[in-house]
């Protein structure tokens, strides 16, 4: 153990991540036979084989599994010790690694985008996950400096800050028959079939959160773990669902889809954006966090009020 080297921690977690020594080599910049030589010299050192290799195919082994586990606790150890230092150094470079749910995907990449033309010295990763679980897992694994999320997390220590408002809405295709009705009663939803996302997702939880209030409960026909694939569904006819009001500018704009007036509505919950209480940002998700909680709420307000125009809401 004493002859294994960051690097090869770095190569072993990418390949693992990716089951493939060719997409890893591309992640990396290295080429696959550097990557393959990594990996076989850290297993060599280890004394344990760490992927099953059958043909172009490969997979961790119990091994590989377990030892997953220490290479990313000391990678993200690494980076905490990296991202003190330039602290220490006032210096705004370095990686940031951000993580966000799916529905996020919509706004998240034009902050960056601005935040990247400001700091043109940090290296941005962006993550994102299908759902919440799988984020937390990303957070809570140090995988990631900060995570753009609804629901805050209550299983970890985080520090949680919201930066702008979350419109949730009920949506259904052009055409139906409940459209060009004001305030809605949930009850006239009975018997049509939802759409809906995947247990886990923060979506998913504020739908099934207003329905109790109601004491609704839905006739759900499919879960789906896809925003896209939902609208798609809806526009198709197979039924409404509830979504978020960022992943339909261009299916509203466009009149694709319809919204539903539904009493109630639109569900208003906040994003936010979070990080490890233990966690030591370093300059570069400092000024991150600082750009999200100054502009997040301005960008978002813009985008959201045509979008409520669009679909006739008031």
């Amino acid at each position: 153990m004493k002859n294994v080297t960051f690097r090869q921690l770095r190569v072993f977690s990418e390949v693992a991540r990716r089951l493939s020594f060719v997409r890893a080599a591309e992640a990396l910049h290295l080429t696959p036979p550097a990557v393959t030589m990594q990996v076989k010299e850290l297993e060599s050192a280890l004394g344990l084989p760490l992927f099953d290799r059958r043909g172009r195919a490969i997979s961790l082994t119990t091994t590989g599994e377990y030892f997953l586990i220490y290479a990313k606790r000391l990678l993200a150890t690494l980076k905490d010790a990296e991202d003190a230092m330039a602290r220490l150094r006032r210096v705004e470079g370095g990686r940031l690694d951000v993580g966000l749910v799916s529905t996020a995907k919509y706004f998240v990449p034009r902050l960056l985008a601005q935040f990247c033309e400001e700091h043109p010295s940090v290296e941005v990763r962006l993550q994102v996950s299908g759902n919440r679980e799988q984020l937390l897992a990303l957070l809570h694994e140090g995988e990631i400096d900060l995570a753009v999320m609804g629901r805050p997390p209550k299983e970890m220590a985080t520090r949680s800050e919201p930066f702008a408002a979350h419109p949730l809405v009920f949506v259904a295709p052009v055409g139906h028959r409940l459209l060009g009705r004001e305030s809605l009663p949930v009850a006239l939803l009975a018997d049509l079939p939802f759409i809906v996302r995947e247990p886990g997702s923060g979506t998913r939880k504020a739908m099934e959160e207003f329905f109790e209030a109601q004491g609704f409960r839905p006739r759900i026909a499919m879960e789906m773990s896809s925003n896209e694939t939902i609208k798609q569904a809806v526009m198709a006819g197979l039924g409404l669902s509830f979504l978020s009001l960022h992943t339909l500018g261009l299916e509203l704009r466009n009149g694709l889809i319809a919204r539903l007036e539904v009493e109630g509505t639109p569900i208003v919950k906040t994003w936010n954006l979070v990080h490890l209480l233990s966690k030591v940002l370093s300059p570069a998700a400092e000024a991150f966090r600082y750009a999200m909680l100054e502009n997040g709420e301005a960008y978002l307000r813009a985008h959201d009020a045509p979008l409520i125009e669009a679909s006739g809401g008031g």
